[in-house]
């Protein structure tokens, strides 16, 4: 199936932080974006949700990710926040409650095609005793 999504990405960047630090944190978990860097804030777009996809998986928290998917999900678009500082590390960690001291990694994905149901279904599939069901 092919999907059509476009994946806004933005990070707040403190005084006290590096912006390539912060961009890499981004590009950890979305290698395909392209960022831009504005005052205090970083912002990527991409079209692929790909490696972040494997990344739930390898880290075994696709019902995690589903709950974060599901929870903010209006119409086609779904939102999530992600801790900085994991990212940064290369691990999906979701961000739940209110902002975190250096701000979270905002991600507001916009399916196209076919529909943000499917398209969560395929980043991050249902499970059965923790194993992806097909």
């Amino acid at each position: 199936m092919i999907y059509s999504v476009d994946v806004q990405i933005t990070a707040p960047v403190n005084e006290t932080e590096v912006t390539d630090r912060v961009a890499d944190a981004i590009e950890n978990l979305f290698p395909e974006a392209e960022i831009e860097s504005h005052p205090g804030e970083l912002m990527g777009t991409g079209h692929s949700m790909e490696t972040f996809s494997e990344r739930l998986h390898e880290q075994a928290i696709l019902d995690s990710a589903r709950g974060a998917f599901f929870s903010d999900l209006e119409g086609d678009t779904f939102s999530f926040r992600l801790k900085k500082q994991a990212a940064f590390q290369g691990v999906i960690n979701f961000a739940v409650g209110s902002e975190s001291e250096l701000g979270d990694i905002h991600v507001r994905v916009k399916v196209n095609e076919p529909d943000a149901e499917t398209y969560i279904d395929s980043v991050a599939p249902p499970t059965e005793d923790g194993a992806p069901v097909e």
